[in-house]
């Protein structure tokens, strides 16, 4: 156990250095902005959302399966279903709303004009209810 501790103690101390530049942390600052929008802990504490939100960031903005996470961010399964089930709770879409209102308006504006053709069965993904901003599907509390 002392061993693991000691791996972790020195990732976290390389991941501040430029050593370990690949990998992806939260400033205080950032994570000072974003922590309001949390949901409450019920019941256990949660593992560190610094880290495991780093985590969610570092594996979309990469493409990365969630299996591939970097070890530094914890367990995979629980980096996967915290975004899960933030994303279900709408977390994130209120941490990007405040974030683009407090921004300001843009000085530039870009249209992506990628055309992506869908598989018949997306369509279902609006009656299971995992699109919360647009299904009519009830919305967890």
């Amino acid at each position: 156990m002392f061993l693991g501790r000691c791996v972790w103690t020195d990732s976290l101390a390389l991941l501040g250095d430029a050593v370990m530049s690949d990998l992806f942390l939260l400033t205080d600052a950032q994570m000072r902005r974003i922590a309001p929008y949390f949901p409450l802990s019920h019941g256990v504490a949660r593992v560190d959302d610094r880290r495991v939100i780093s985590g969610i960031i570092f594996v979309i903005r990469n493409g990365l399966r969630w299996r591939d996470a970097p070890r530094e961010y914890g367990p995979h399964k629980t980096v996967y279903n915290r975004f899960v089930r933030w994303s279900r709770l709408g977390v994130f879409n209120k941490i990007f709303a405040e974030l683009a209102r407090k921004g300001g308006a843009p000085k530039r504006l870009m249209i992506d004009a990628t055309h992506l053709k869908a598989h018949r069965t997306a369509a279902s993904l609006l009656k299971k209810g995992l699109f919360p901003d647009v299904s009519d599907a009830p919305r967890a509390v």
